[in-house]
């Protein structure tokens, strides 16, 4: 991944609804979402010139939005458009990137409450390598557990892709990274295996796939696809509360997720796994269907 910083760039973003020079995008200090994380955020991959899923990433926006209590003001279809402007305005027309919609609550008050803040969107796309290496891909990544829990539906937005619902995942992964390990398995709120520090976690029991039951977090749009390709291929996927103890049961274990894609987990904590025939053929009809969707959409 490039070390330009992103404020430091050539190209350009859209930002309610104009598109500007990428260095002159800002935003005041004392932007409400900056002191109380009053914002909401997307994330899509670009394949070959185009946006996976894009309808469903930015309808998911707008429900977050929702949820945190603000209206975007610009309906789904507009949202679409400017993020198909931004892959052609930054270069990515036939090429592989990544897609940053955000909206957010502006300065125009500063305390808990922001009736009267007014609610941006901006929309950014920038050339973007897999997540993982793919040899790291398929040799698996080692994860430890996580030293925070995803919050209980009662105590926070938990069905929005809100900012603040973020920082105990990058305090879990840097703890992680720091230990030698490349990401971290949190628990839920009972203590049930919930997902990575942002990817959801499927296990390979008995000849079925399990997954967490996302009732606290985020049920992922490529946890979603990954499920109907596994119901394609005629795999048993089981949705369920699933105990830290069931690690034992299973011989594969991977993460879904717009940055991670698919991939592999070989290790969590003293729990091994293979990288078997289950991953590899869900891993293969993944990115045959990005790849398959690019040229469908570029035809």
């Amino acid at each position: 991944m490039s070390l330009v910083p992103y404020d430091d760039r050539d190209g350009y973003i859209w930002y309610d609804g104009e598109m500007v020079p990428w260095r002159n995008v800002t935003c005041h200090i004392l932007t409400h979402a900056l002191h109380y994380a009053s914002a909401v955020f997307e994330g899509t991959r670009v394949y070959g010139g185009e946006a996976f899923k894009l309808t469903e990433h930015n309808e998911r926006l707008k429900t977050s939005a929702e949820i945190m209590g603000f209206e975007l003001p610009f309906d789904v279809p507009a949202i679409d458009q400017a993020c198909k402007q931004v892959i052609a305005a930054n270069g990515l027309s036939s090429g592989d990137g990544y897609l940053r919609p955000i909206a957010w609550r502006g300065s125009e008050m500063m305390g808990v409450s922001a009736q009267a803040c007014k609610i941006h969107v901006a929309i950014a796309a920038w050339e973007w390598p897999a997540y993982f290496t793919p040899e790291a891909r398929m040799e698996g990544i080692r994860m430890t557990w996580a030293k925070y829990r995803r919050p209980a539906p009662d105590t926070a937005p938990t069905q929005s892709k809100a900012a603040g619902l973020y920082m105990i995942c990058t305090l879990c992964k840097h703890e992680a990274e720091a230990a030698g390990y490349n990401d971290a398995l949190m628990l839920d709120y009972r203590g049930y295996l919930a997902e990575g520090s942002g990817a959801n976690l499927f296990l390979a029991i008995d000849g079925k796939l399990h997954t967490p039951t996302p009732d606290c977090f985020l049920n992922g749009i490529t946890r979603q696809t990954v499920i109907g390709l596994a119901e394609a291929r005629g795999i048993e996927v089981v949705e369920r509360h699933i105990k830290p103890e069931e690690l034992k049961d299973a011989n594969e274990v991977f993460l879904t997720g717009t940055a991670v894609e698919v991939t592999p987990v070989k290790e969590i904590a003293d729990h091994n796994f293979q990288v078997g025939q289950m991953t590899r053929e869900l891993i293969s009809d993944f990115d045959k269907l990005t790849r398959q969707s690019a040229r469908k959409e570029a035809g």
